[in-house]
């Protein structure tokens, strides 16, 4: 993407010393070749500030640098270290705290403009510009070649952010993790002397620059520089990458809040979790099945269980299985909804629920390598039921998790959880800031006494893509365990080896960034 610009007249305005083209008047059109510029005087700038996914943040960048290339990266970047102003990068915006979208970012350098998806031939090996979203990805990588990444399910997610954190999905049960199969990173990393530079770094033992390669598979963005291209390649494969499914086996049931009391809630989730721990080892067979199971705050109807079974897998008898696993014990028999349709056509409809974008939204996580205990669940359905908590956007998840994930040991990438059977996530999304005490206060206590035998977090760890800065916070994490190795586990000494080389003057951070 290349700025049009008029040229009849031009101005500029000043905003905190920084040069901005103003809007010009009508005229002749010239294409230039300068990367785009947004400032505060621009009638674009406010639809960028606010692309971020959660409104309860609000930046308010000097300029914001639409980059095209890795090179307009590089000079964004030399810019902001030159002029010592605090710099973010944004994909697709989908950050859950304020790492991107907050006063104190001077420089926001946005990769929308960089969306390109193709296989090189040097590196035999798939190339994917880091602006490109995932729904994108999956589309052109399976028309283009019939091969896919096993990442997220929702498809305006931006791969940038989404594969430096760990990247899981529908097919990481079959597949293992999106960073199981990255090959090289293109990286824009600050060296002590201030400059600016373009790297790349692969998984072959003789690299040099290999530690970076390690450090953005699962190590979480922000922390080293800017990523702007990634290369996937599965190991001990020439060309390869995963072939998905020709068609999948789409399925949703829901229960009656009607017809569960607390009791039988309890035995729902048990019968899910002992579901989760007898069919979550690598190589399982049912690894081709992939639900989230959503559980909606009342005045909500429903609670619902969505996913996708691979239809060439024996799909029906494998749904059948978890359908039974559930129905044990219980009065209520819902009927499943289940349709058939091509691979590709159900990954732009994505799973589960949620308030959706553009709402305030917090978010907390967990892994799990046992099911919760009955105890667990029956805090789960006080906290879904409260009766001063009447608010249809308060969610309760548990993701499949497990198969081929766990099929790679915790230290080959820093992705470092890989003995865990479920993910886990509570959610709230509310619109008036009048309400973010309520609803902080409800989330907080939900999670809090949930994991109250462990100091009120899950010492199973907890998932970087779904930040949550009150894990550094000992008014909510008195387990004793720090935020890093939650998140990171024995791997975090040596993400802080990676940041005392590639980011020795701290350019990029963030509330949970790597500590050099």
């Amino acid at each position: 993407m290349r700025r049009a610009r008029v040229v009849t007249r031009r101005t500029v305005l000043r905003s905190g010393g920084i040069a901005v083209a103003s809007v010009p008047l009508a005229g002749q059109l010239d294409v230039t070749t300068e990367p785009v510029t947004i400032g505060p005087g621009d009638p674009r700038y406010r639809s960028l500030v606010l692309r971020g996914y959660n409104r309860r943040f609000e930046g308010r960048p000097e300029e914001i640098r639409v980059a095209t290339s890795t090179e307009d990266v590089v000079r964004a970047v030399q810019s902001a270290v030159r002029t010592g102003r605090r710099l973010a990068v944004r994909g697709g915006g989908h950050c859950f705290e304020n790492f991107v979208d907050d006063p104190s970012v001077r420089v926001l350098i946005d990769l929308s403009g960089m969306t390109a998806v193709d296989y090189d031939r040097r590196r035999k090996a798939f190339m994917v510009e880091a602006g490109a979203t995932l729904g994108e990805v999956y589309r052109r990588l399976y028309v283009g070649w019939g091969v896919t990444i096993p990442g997220g399910t929702h498809p305006d997610v931006g791969v940038g952010g989404h594969i430096a954190g760990g990247g899981y999905g529908v097919l990481c049960r079959r597949d293992g993790l999106s960073v199981d199969h990255l090959y090289a990173v293109e990286v824009v990393v600050v060296d002590r002397a201030g400059k600016a530079q373009s790297v790349v770094a692969t998984r072959e033992a003789s690299d040099p620059n290999r530690d970076l390669w390690w450090a953005h598979t699962g190590g979480g963005g922000g922390n080293f520089g800017v990523v702007t291209r990634y290369w996937f390649r599965s190991p001990g494969a020439q060309a390869a990458l995963p072939r998905p499914p020709g068609s999948v086996l789409t399925f949703s049931v829901d229960w009656p809040w009607a017809k569960l009391d607390q009791e039988t809630f309890v035995r729902l989730l048990r019968n899910y979790g002992e579901w989760g721990e007898r069919n979550s080892a690598p190589g399982s067979p049912m690894g081709v099945l992939y639900g989230e199971f959503g559980f909606t705050s009342k005045p909500s109807e429903n609670v619902t269980l969505t996913g996708q079974v691979l239809k060439d897998s024996g799909g029906e008898r494998v749904l059948d299985d978890l359908l039974g696993a559930l129905a044990r014990g219980m009065d209520v028999r819902p009927q499943p909804r289940t349709s058939t349709m091509t691979w590709l056509h159900a990954t732009r409809h994505g799973f589960g629920g949620g308030p959706g974008p553009f709402y305030r939204i917090k978010i907390k996580s967990g892994y799990l390598r046992r099911r919760f205990t009955d105890e667990q669940a029956a805090i789960a359905y006080r906290h879904l039921t409260r009766s001063d908590f009447d608010h249809p956007h308060g969610h309760f998840f548990i993701n499949t998790y497990g198969g081929q994930v766990n099929a790679v040991a915790p230290g080959a990438t820093a992705a470092a959880h890989r003995d865990s059977i479920f993910k886990v996530g509570f959610l709230t999304g509310w619109e008036d800031a009048a309400e973010d005490a309520r609803h902080l206060a409800w989330i907080r206590e939900f999670y809090r006494e949930v994991y109250a035998a462990s100091g009120g977090v899950p010492v199973d760890g907890t998932f970087i893509n779904y930040p949550d800065v009150d894990l550094a916070d000992p008014r909510w994490n008195d387990s004793n365990v720090p935020w890093h190795t939650l998140y990171y586990g024995d791997g975090y000494a040596r993400l802080q080896r990676v940041k005392r080389r590639w980011d020795p003057r701290n350019v990029f951070q963030h509330a949970l960034s790597v500590r050099a």
